[in-house]
């Protein structure tokens, strides 16, 4: 195989990469690494804005696989149009969901035990004690339970929950227990002490977490969001949080970044972390390893994982 792979990390930074492709890096910079209608496997630079990432497929016409280093894969659909019929999508499972699963742990136990007070507090210099809810005892509800939402119950297995409920695009069954369709939503949410939102950004779950979804949380619940901003309906939640009854632990916002002078800032009961489920100390050799599998399995024509769409089908 003499064709490119257009690689966001050095192909010597990466050990045992297959032989036979020519590996290009680009990062996202302004200039190709080389001419993208010669490009075979294209990974998406990581942590770009999606006009980055998708500027060079108009001209990679002998593309054969379009490979994110993200577990979702919206920021990339917007380009899918420009490509021929068979280009297969494959998405990071796998790279991500023992950083993104530690942070919502970190955001259930921080907003929880009331940790950004008590920084707060410490910056005056005040002593600030006093009762505060548990993650035992309580119950937890996971909307979207793909690898990342099964990962977060892993890690919330020793916390002697009452229950954990799990919800996805349809009803299935894991050795934990039953997996319930997105329309029992209605009938889940009023039971629900934390409700964690892990699903991907599509065109059903863009706004789900509306003024109804929020009305039937129960009072004092803490919604937490690690999918992507547009699953909640920000005005929708600011005036929910604004009355102080129910709170809010968000990784990504929408809009995102989230301009200084965004009342979500300042809303009572909120803490917000800036999308940073994923860059951690883990991603880098886990990314690595899927990219030599991945690109093994191409050079070797052989299956690849994680396919979660091919063009024109």
């Amino acid at each position: 195989m003499t064709a490119d792979v257009w690689l966001p990390i050095p192909a010597d930074e990466i050990e045992g990469l297959p032989e036979g492709p020519n590996y290009r890096f680009w990062n996202g910079g302004p200039d190709f690494p080389a001419d993208p209608a010669d490009c075979a496997y294209y990974v998406v630079p990581y942590m770009k804005p999606s006009d980055v990432g998708v500027r060079p497929l108009p001209r990679m016409t002998s593309v054969e696989v379009v490979q994110t280093l993200s577990a979702g894969i919206d920021h990339v659909q917007p380009g899918l149009k420009h490509l021929r019929p068979g280009v297969r999508l494959c998405n990071a499972r796998g790279v991500h969901e023992a950083s993104t699963a530690e942070l919502t742990l970190t955001l259930i136990l921080a907003s929880l035990r009331g940790i950004p007070d008590f920084v707060r507090a410490q910056d005056r210099g005040a002593w600030l004690g006093g009762f505060r809810p548990a993650l035992a005892d309580k119950t937890v509800l996971i909307v979207g339970y793909g690898s990342i939402g099964a990962a977060i119950e892993d890690r919330l297995a020793p916390f002697e929950l009452a229950r954990v409920a799990r919800v996805a695009r349809s009803a299935r069954t894991t050795a934990r227990g039953p997996v319930h369709p997105l329309t029992d939503l209605p009938a889940l949410l009023p039971e629900a002490d934390v409700v964690v939102l892990s699903t991907p950004l599509t065109d059903a779950t863009r706004g789900l977490v509306d003024g109804a979804f929020l009305a039937r949380m129960k009072d004092g619940a803490l919604l937490v969001n690690v999918a992507r901003g547009p699953v909640v309906d920000t005005k929708a939640l600011l005036a929910e949080v604004e009355t102080g009854r129910i709170t809010a632990a968000l990784d990504v916002t929408d809009p995102e970044p989230l301009p200084a002078d965004h009342p979500l800032w300042r809303a009572p009961g909120v803490l917000v972390t800036p999308h940073v489920g994923g860059p951690t100390s883990a991603f880098m050799p886990r990314a690595k390893r899927l990219l030599v599998d991945q690109l093994t399995r191409f050079v070797n024509r052989e299956p690849l994982r994680n396919v979660i769409l091919t063009t024109g089908a």
